[in-house]
């Protein structure tokens, strides 16, 4: 394994080189074979550069890892989450070859002018402006050449490099083997444009039906699914900047525009299942027209109803500064839980909310205060699902934004009408009527079931049948201790009766009655002896 990864290919060297020459000592001792028990990670800004010299692919790596506040420590997450490629642009010869292959047919046929001028570039795609031949201003999404043999290649290599972790404890911990498969799923699927375009139209769809905010003040664009394809991307242009850059007029706009994000981003989370899981401030958009964008949906997250119900109680738990609850909490959002020290566990989150008792609500950072939660749950392994960690990037990524953009922004307030309209639905759904029904089968099926399970209990004590099965972890070991103690008891009782007898015997005249005296005197001592000896020997006189 080891000279596979290390002299196969030039791909292979150069990734040495680099991670080689930013001093990344735990990684130079694990692809030369040393003894690698201990695993340093290299610091923030080490690690960031190492991605971003090993190219497009760990750069895309790296910006799912900062969705995993699960796995690494906040400061990590923070230093990842702003990752950009290093990549020059694609020359247009390029793009416009890709783009006519991808539509089949000359750009002329389709488009009435296209910006050859990139308006942004990444590590998998870069964006351009275009117009249709119907005068509609779309945005292209145009996908690198050459960027999915490259993704291939290193898929190879991080899958290999994964293998080896895994020989370390911490490799084991955490399944990295695991892990290195999730992050190249997720990446390949972002090779696939039409995946992006289908979660662009749901989350539009979704939001187009919330009654917590006036829908037309919320933009997503719209899908051309006439000309996307897996390469190429084609959507609606919206003229605007990133909300950090937007020139909002008033206080009041701004806390509008806050109140929106808000209240859209929890319907996703709370109420759909569905949200985007990357809300920095670059995919935030302030339109000239005065309403809000959501931009690149590439990266979502899915939420069942059991995890929304828990992760709402979780919010609940941080506000009344309830380690119990947290503990138990987190138990149950576990995949395993089955080593964990629910006493431990609970302790260090009362540590950990102490610092907060004194903090007023309104100041209260609530993605921090989750990250530190998540940094305990992993401290003390227990294994969280990966949707915990894109729900906590979104959570941190939109109260980041939101208080960049309106620093007065009181984070319970905008909470608070929520919970209740959540809970509401959690309790009996969107459609009462259907839920009461289901209630009413599921009362149905017990009523029916439970008087037969009481006739045969009834029944079975009243004929003595009854059998209760239980079982006792270590009574082996108590049954064994009372047993020998009750042999020993009983030999006891039976050395005495000998003594006793033989003593009796002692005062009758008779020769023949001696002669059993000495005989039972003798069996007694011999039994006393023994009796003795086997307590000596099982250590426990005292």
């Amino acid at each position: 394994m080891v000279f596979s990864l290390t002299k196969s290919s030039s791909r292979q060297r150069e990734i040495i080189e680099v991670v080689l020459g930013n001093g990344w000592d735990f990684m130079k001792s694990l692809l030369t074979g040393g003894k690698a028990d201990k695993p340093q990670i290299p610091p923030p800004e080490v690690f960031r550069n190492i991605l971003v010299e090993l190219g497009p692919f760990y750069v895309k790596l790296g910006q799912l890892l900062s969705t995993r506040p699960d796995l690494l420590p906040p400061k990590y997450i923070e230093t990842l989450t702003d990752l950009q490629a290093k990549v020059p642009t694609v020359p247009w010869f390029e793009i416009e070859q890709t783009i006519s292959q991808e539509l089949g047919k000359p750009l002329s046929e389709v488009f009435q002018e296209i910006n050859p001028n990139p308006v942004a570039a990444g590590s998998i795609a870069q964006i351009h402006r275009a117009v249709l031949r119907n005068g509609k201003a779309v945005a292209l999404k145009v996908q690198r050449p050459g960027i999915d043999q490259i993704v291939s290649q290193d898929t190879v290599l991080i899958t290999g490099i994964a293998e080896l972790a895994a020989l370390t404890e911490i490799g084991q911990d955490y399944d990295v083997v695991a892990l290195a498969k999730d992050f190249t799923k997720a990446v390949n699927a972002e090779l696939d444009f039409r995946t992006e375009a289908g979660y662009t139209d749901q989350l539009r769809r979704n939001l187009s039906k919330s009654r917590w905010f006036d829908q037309q003040q919320l933009a997503i664009p719209e899908i051309n699914w006439d000309l996307t394809t897996r390469k190429l991307l084609v959507m609606e242009w919206l003229d605007g900047k990133p909300l950090l850059e937007g020139d909002v007029p008033s206080k009041k706009q701004r806390q509008a525009i806050t109140t929106i994000l808000f209240r859209a981003f929890f319907q996703q989370i709370f109420v759909d299942g569905f949200f985007h899981a990357d809300p920095h401030p670059g995919n935030i958009f302030y339109l000239d027209n005065g309403r809000v964008a959501l931009i690149d949906c590439g990266m979502v997250g899915r939420l069942d109803p059991r995890t929304q119900k828990l992760l709402t109680e979780m919010l609940l738990a941080i506000v009344d500064i309830d380690a119990q609850s947290c503990a138990q909490l987190t138990l149950e959002l576990s995949e395993d839980s089955t080593n964990v020290n629910l006493a431990r566990l609970e302790a260090n989150y009362d540590k950990l909310l102490r610092k907060y008792y004194d903090r007023s609500l309104t100041q209260l950072n609530f993605s921090e205060v989750f990250y530190e939660i998540l940094q305990v749950a992993r401290n003390n392994k227990v294994k969280l699902p990966g949707n915990l960690g894109l729900y906590a990037k979104s959570l941190a990524n939109l109260e980041g934004v939101a208080r960049n953009f309106n620093p007065e922004v009181n984070l319970l307030d905008e909470i608070k009408p929520l919970i209740t309209d959540i809970f509401r639905r959690q309790l009996i759904g969107d459609t009462p009527f259907q839920t009461m029904f289901r209630t009413v089968l599921d009362l149905k099926t017990f009523s029916l079931r439970s008087p037969r399970q009481i006739d045969v209990i009834l029944d079975r004590l009243s004929s003595e049948t009854l059998q209760w099965n239980l079982k006792v972890q270590d009574l082996d070991g108590l049954r064994r201790s009372i047993d020998d103690s009750a042999n020993r008891l009983s030999f006891s009782v039976v050395v005495g009766s000998l003594i006793m007898g033989a003593a009796i015997v002692s005062t009758s005249p008779n020769r023949q009655v001696l002669i059993l005296n000495d005989i039972l005197f003798t069996f007694a001592t011999l039994l006393g002896l023994w009796l003795i000896i086997s307590i000596l020997r099982s250590g426990r006189l005292k």
